[in-house]
């Protein structure tokens, strides 16, 4: 993978790339070692349990958040295909549109893409059955990552600790029994939806799990506490921090960044950008008569790629995929407002890779910023609450 292309999926906040980046490559293993540090004040023994429990939960944890939908779906996917159906056929299109919905489509395609409409046929024919189905998917590729994060491994791991600590309480008594060391004691909707928004509908769920597998109710309000705060900073601070961080940008350097790196480094896109040659529908309503007409055309290229856009390998537009009209017409304006942004500069090249090498700076200064916040503010501001409410800097569970 390119550099253009690391750059443009970190910088996707509604993608998982800068939440694994900033989950498992920044925040947990700074959180780590936090986690030691505050509970070595304790003693060592509190601060090795704490550290344990700590990377087993988070490591573990986001292994089922990030990989576990994918799977799941994949799964569900199959099963869907076992009982006759595709499950591609988007459930969006049973609400009939003035430009898209499915009894549309199948007229529409009839001749042009046989197959595809043949699913369609089919899930119509059996629509709440497949209906069914694709709520089965969800529920799915939601509860079970919901069940393993939320209730099974906090349950194991504090099990897992719990035995540990045995062995190592018998360990010292043997000890004493043998000699005079002194012991000073042990502290202890759906179907639609993208992998990102499951994720956050698992990481609800998880919060609801862990608070509930809590092992005291201190440790339930840290617990709880954390959670949401975490939901924030990974799915909703990055989205508002990247707009602001962009808006300023336009003001300050009188650059528009808004487009995705990789485009500002396209070349080709460059150039009909200078020839103000860039074909594009008129109207919101004019979007799905022009990816009908236009399947080769550059902007059709571009919504394959950025608005999920998808063709049959006959090169007809896929009958069985809703189109995201409102998601195309945005792409237009942005690229209307770079067009113009750009068009004031005496060089447009120049002005593309400016823009280039600025957005790049506002994606790594998020990733940074949202990592600080999750990765030190937090565990500190955590820590903080824990020494004010409980008097103590081991884990509540811990004690």
């Amino acid at each position: 993978m390119s550099f253009i292309n690391i750059i443009s999926a970190v910088g996707n906040n509604r993608g998982v790339a800068p939440l694994f980046v900033r989950d498992c490559c920044i925040e947990i293993p700074t959180k780590l070692g936090l986690t030691y540090n505050q509970n070595l004040k304790d003693s060592k023994q509190t601060a090795n349990n704490a550290f344990r429990e700590r990377f087993i939960d988070e490591y573990g944890t986001s292994a089922i958040w990030i990989c576990g939908p994918i799977v799941l779906d994949k799964f569900a996917n199959k099963i869907i295909k076992k009982c006759g159906y595709n499950a591609g056929v988007n459930m969006s299109l049973f609400k009939e549109r003035k430009d898209q919905g499915i009894l549309l489509n199948i007229k529409k395609f009839k001749d042009k893409a046989p197959d595809a409409v043949k699913d369609l046929e089919k899930a119509l024919a059996n629509k709440s059955k497949y209906q069914n189905l694709q709520a089965g998917k969800f529920a799915l590729s939601t509860l079970i990552p919901i069940g393993l994060m939320g209730f099974l491994l906090p349950k194991l791991n504090f099990k897992l600790t719990e035995k540990i600590t045995a062995k190592q309480k018998e360990k010292e008594v043997n000890s004493l029994n043998q000699s005079e060391i002194s012991f000073k004691g042990l502290s202890s909707t759906m179907a639609n939806m993208s992998h990102v928004n499951k994720m956050a509908v698992t990481d609800g769920g998880l919060t609801i799990g862990r608070v509930w597998t809590g092992r005291n109710r201190y440790e339930q309000m840290e617990l709880g506490f954390k959670n949401v705060m975490m939901m924030f900073l990974n799915f909703v601070f990055p989205i508002y921090l990247a707009k602001w961080l962009d808006k300023a940008s336009l003001k300050l350097f009188k650059t528009d960044v808004n487009l995705d790196p990789k485009l500002m480094a396209d070349k080709d896109f460059i150039e009909i950008i200078k020839s103000k040659k860039m074909d594009m529908p008129d109207s919101k309503e004019n979007v799905i008569e022009y990816l009908d007409k236009n399947p080769n055309s550059k902007f059709t290229e571009l919504c394959k790629e950025y608005c999920g856009v998808k063709y049959l390998k006959n090169g007809i537009r896929d009958p069985r995929e809703f189109v995201d009209t409102k998601k195309i017409i945005n792409l237009k304006k942005e690229i209307d407002k770079f067009t113009a942004e750009a068009g004031k500069s005496r060089n447009i090249n120049k002005y593309a890779q400016k823009a280039l090498r600025v957005k790049s700076v506002n994606i790594a200064a998020n990733i940074g910023i949202s990592s600080f916040l999750l990765a030190a503010a937090l565990p500190e501001l955590i820590f903080f609450l824990r020494k004010k409410i409980t008097g103590s800097d081991a884990e509540p569970g811990l004690k």
